[in-house]
This record gives C-alpha cells, sequence and structure tokens, in this order.
C-alpha cells in the first residue's frame, strides 16, 4: 500500500526540492509579519538568541519526528497514522494525528486566504499610486474601508484561493515542485532588493540596533514563552503539510540535516525580514517600529508613501508578502487533497475544488468579522477570534504534543532509528532525548500560555 501510494502522489525532485517546499510552507505571514514586532518588542536580541535556543531545542526535534512519520508512511497525513498505528499494534485513537492535521490545514486556510488577499490588494494600492504621499491617519481610513467592504475582502480571498489551488491542482513534480522551485528563489531576490533599498534610503542602523540590541530588561517570562510558541509554529508543525511532504520526501535524504537546513532558511528570513521593515520604518520621524500588528498594513504604507521610489518598492514589499502567503497556503491543501485522493479516488482538479470551496465557504465567517459581524461575540471572540483561538492555541499545540509522544514514547525505539538512518548515533540520541522530555514539556507550556493569555 505505502508503495502504490507513492507511485500515486510522485515525490520530490530531489532532496533541495523538499528543502525549497517545506521552507515555503514554514516561512509565511508570521516571518515578516509577526517576528519582527515581536522581537523588537521583547528585547531585540536577547529575543532572538532565545528563539534561536527554542527552534533548535523545540522546533527541530518535532519537524524531524514529523517528516519521519511522513515518509514512513508514504501517503496522506490520515492514511500514514493508519499505517503507522496499525503497525505498531496501537489502538486506533492515535489517527487522530493525521484528522488533526488535515482539519486544522482547512481551517487555517479558510481565514490565511482572508489575511492573505490584503497583501494582494496592497500590491495594487501601491503600484497604482493611490498611497503617494498618505499620512496615518489616510492610511488608517484606507484600510478601515478595505476591511469595511466584505466585497472587496471577498473578491481578494477568491483570487487567493484560486492561486493556491491553481498550484496544488499540478501534482507533487509539475504543480508544488516547480512552484517552490520558482517562488522561493524569488522570494529571496525580492528580500535582498528591499534589504539594499531600506540600507539606502532607510536609517539602517537604527533598524539593525533596533533587532539585534542585547535589551535584556525588555525580556520577560512572557517574551521567552512568545519566543517558544512562535518557533514552534513558524515551522508549520502540526499543520500536516509538514508531514505531508515528508511522504514525497527521497528515500536517502538525511531527515536530519534536511531539517536543520529548513531551520536555518525559515530563520533567516524572519531576521531579514527585520532587517527589511525596521530601516524603512525608521526612515520617517514618529512612526512606531513596535506597532504590534498593524505594522504591517498601516505603518509601513506611511512610510513607503512618503519616500522616493517608496510606491514601486512598497508594491514590491506586497509581493514579497504574497509569496510567502502563497507558498504556504499550497501546504495547508494538500495533505487534504491527498487523502480525498487516496480515500476517496478524486483527481487533483475535484480534490481541490471541493478543497477550496469549503475554505472558501468558512472563511466569509473571516471577511464578515471584520465588516458586518464585528460585533457579534461568543465569550468575547469573534468568528475570526475564534477561528485562530481553536487552531493556533488548542489544535496546533495538541497535535504536536501527540506527534511527541507517539514517535518518543510509542514507537519502537528501533523502528524510530532505523526510519532517521541517521549515521551519528550521538546526534540521532540526542535528538530522541529532546523529543522524549523536552518537546511535551514545551509544548504543554505552549497550550497553557495560549489559554491563559486568552481568559486570564
Amino acid at each position: 500500500m505505502v508503495e502504490s501510494n507513492q507511485r500515486m502522489h510522485g515525490t520530490w525532485a530531489s532532496r533541495w526540492t523538499f528543502i525549497l517546499a517545506a521552507t515555503g510552507s514554514a516561512v509565511g505571514l508570521g516571518n515578516i509579519w509577526k517576528f519582527p514586532y515581536i522581537a523588537g518588542e521583547n528585547g531585540g536580541g536577547a529575543f532572538v538568541l532565545v528563539y534561536l535556543l527554542c527552534i533548535l531545542l523545540l522546533g527541530v526535534p518535532v519537524m524531524m519526528a514529523e517528516v519521519m512519520l511522513g515518509r514512513e508512511g508514504r501517503m496522506s497525513p490520515v492514511n500514514a497514522m493508519r499505517f503507522l498505528t496499525s503497525r505498531a499494534g496501537l489502538h486506533g485513537w492515535w489517527n487522530s494525528i493525521g484528522w488533526l492535521g488535515v482539519i486544522v490545514g482547512i481551517l487555517i486556510l479558510s481565514y490565511y486566504a482572508v489575511i492573505a488577499g490584503w497583501a494582494l490588494n496592497y500590491i495594487f494600492d501601491m503600484a497604482n499610486g493611490s498611497l503617494q504621499g498618505a499620512n496615518g491617519a489616510a492610511v488608517s481610513k484606507h484600510f478601515g474601508e478595505l476591511l469595511a467592504s466584505p466585497g472587496r475582502l471577498m473578491f481578494w480571498q477568491t483570487l487567493f484561493l484560486i492561486l493556491t489551488m491553481g498550484v496544488v491542482i499540478g501534482g507533487v513534480t509539475r504543480g508544488l515542485g516547480v512552484a517552490v522551485r520558482i517562488l522561493m528563489p524569488v522570494l529571496f531576490v525580492v528580500m535582498v532588493i528591499l534589504l539594499f533599498y531600506g540600507a539606502s534610503q532607510g536609517d539602517f542602523d537604527a533598524g539593525l540596533e533596533f533587532l539585534f540590541s542585547f535589551r535584556t530588561d525588555r525580556l520577560t517570562w512572557a517574551g521567552v514563552l512568545e519566543a517558544l510558541g512562535h518557533a514552534f509554529f513558524s515551522l508549520s508543525l502540526g499543520m500536516g503539510a509538514i508531514m505531508a511532504y515528508g511522504a514525497y520526501m527521497p528515500a536517502e535524504a538525511p531527515i536530519g540535516k534536511t531539517v536543520v537546513t529548513i531551520a536555518f532558511f525559515d530563520t533567516l528570513v524572519a531576521l531579514m525580514a527585520g532587517m527589511v521593515i525596521f530601516p524603512i520604518v525608521f526612515a520617517i520621524p514618529g512612526m512606531a517600529p513596535d506597532a504590534g500588528p498593524s505594522l504591517m498594513f498601516q505603518t509601513l504604507p506611511v512610510v513607503f508613501g512618503n519616500m522616493p521610489g517608496g510606491l514601486f518598492f512598497g508594491a514590491l514589499f506586497f509581493v514579497l508578502v504574497t509569496i510567502a502567503a502563497w507558498s504556504s497556503s499550497i501546504s495547508l491543501i494538500e495533505p487534504a487533497v491527498a487523502w480525498l485522493i487516496e480515500s476517496w479516488g478524486l483527481n487533483r482538479i475535484a480534490a481541490n475544488l471541493l478543497l477550496g470551496g469549503i475554505a472558501w465557504v468558512l472563511g466569509i465567517g473571516t471577511v464578515l468579522s471584520f465588516n458586518a459581524w464585528q460585533d457579534k461575540t461568543l465569550a468575547g471572540f469573534t468568528y475570526f477570534d475564534a477561528l485562530d483561538f481553536l487552531t493556533s492555541s488548542i489544535m496546533l499545540p495538541i497535535t504536536g504534543l501527540l506527534i511527541a509522544v507517539f514517535v518518543g514514547w510509542k514507537m519502537a525505539p528501533p523502528v524510530v532509528f532505523a526510519a532517521m538512518e541517521d549515521r551519528m548515533p550521538r546526534t540521532l540520541r540526542l535528538w530522541y532525548t529532546l523529543l522524549r522530555f523536552m518537546a511535551p514539556v514545551a509544548i504543554g507550556v505552549i497550550f497553557v500560555f495560549g489559554i491563559y493569555n486568552k481568559f486570564f
């Protein structure tokens, strides 16, 4: 069954294609939007150092386990877990790992497409000159008008979902593989261009100081926990995407080295994003580098609109954001597409249309959360807030925890070590120890902290 499903889906053309695909899955709005401002708010270099440690001690071990599960099963996360659970003689309850990954991917895609649609909209707003010379009040009004229009939001949401489905319909080699070999190099090229622009037109020294200076007085325990949580979410863990991509991984590729490379590129993008954003923000006096979530869609458009060549480079920046979101979104829908192909016998076109339609319908609730339904709340949650909380604070940590426990405690160690095929036994044992003991505790902390932050 494993071999037949491998023939059904195919494999990545090379180890580097898998690295680009998994990096594309990991690199998303969180790297370019969230990481820079939370790093700046929580002590700059002190936060970055803690974040890197969290990536190494939590992110990499769990990602290695998820990739291994995918490559061992060679199927969608649902059927891979069925196969591995059955082979290990375990209760079918463990299949929930696969189901949670597939379901959370579609739920996240439903609101991710709406937010990514904002970036698509801003590409055209920058390019047509509508934000030329705009001040803070004008940009705030402009953004508010976008959010107040369900029709505009649904248009951009629909366009983004069409872009996503268009890639996944092509399959592993002709769709996903070709896309990541184009999108990821383009993303890095655009980022380097923007980096040079920020260095020449912005206040590069102030930007670097804000991002990298060690302000230990600003790093609280809440900041450490935020670094821990972001390290987990930044690598797309628990979404089914990495397990699905691992199913297409060449058998001879070393998992450990490959995952470390992915983590390196993912972190590099996050750091480069900060080095792009903050020099540009500091170029205009009075702009707040710690503006939080509004940094991307309200602060940066003001700055770009008042800098030499700013509209062109502003449009280029939102192209960068869209590419990052696009490379992530294709990985969110792929696990469910693979399952429909395997279990329902659908072709890729039908599977994508069905799942894209479901994500689109679910996304309407997110669209309306910013206008018609913004006052309709349950326990203080709008529809969008509830969906975001359910996925990021409940489902993802639970899935990650189950992966760590399943591989670390339920699979037989000889099976795990054989599946990893690592020629460095000491490194492998260190990974296994981190996965068994540190990862469950760290993910449990993320879970409790996420709930505490919402309700207390």
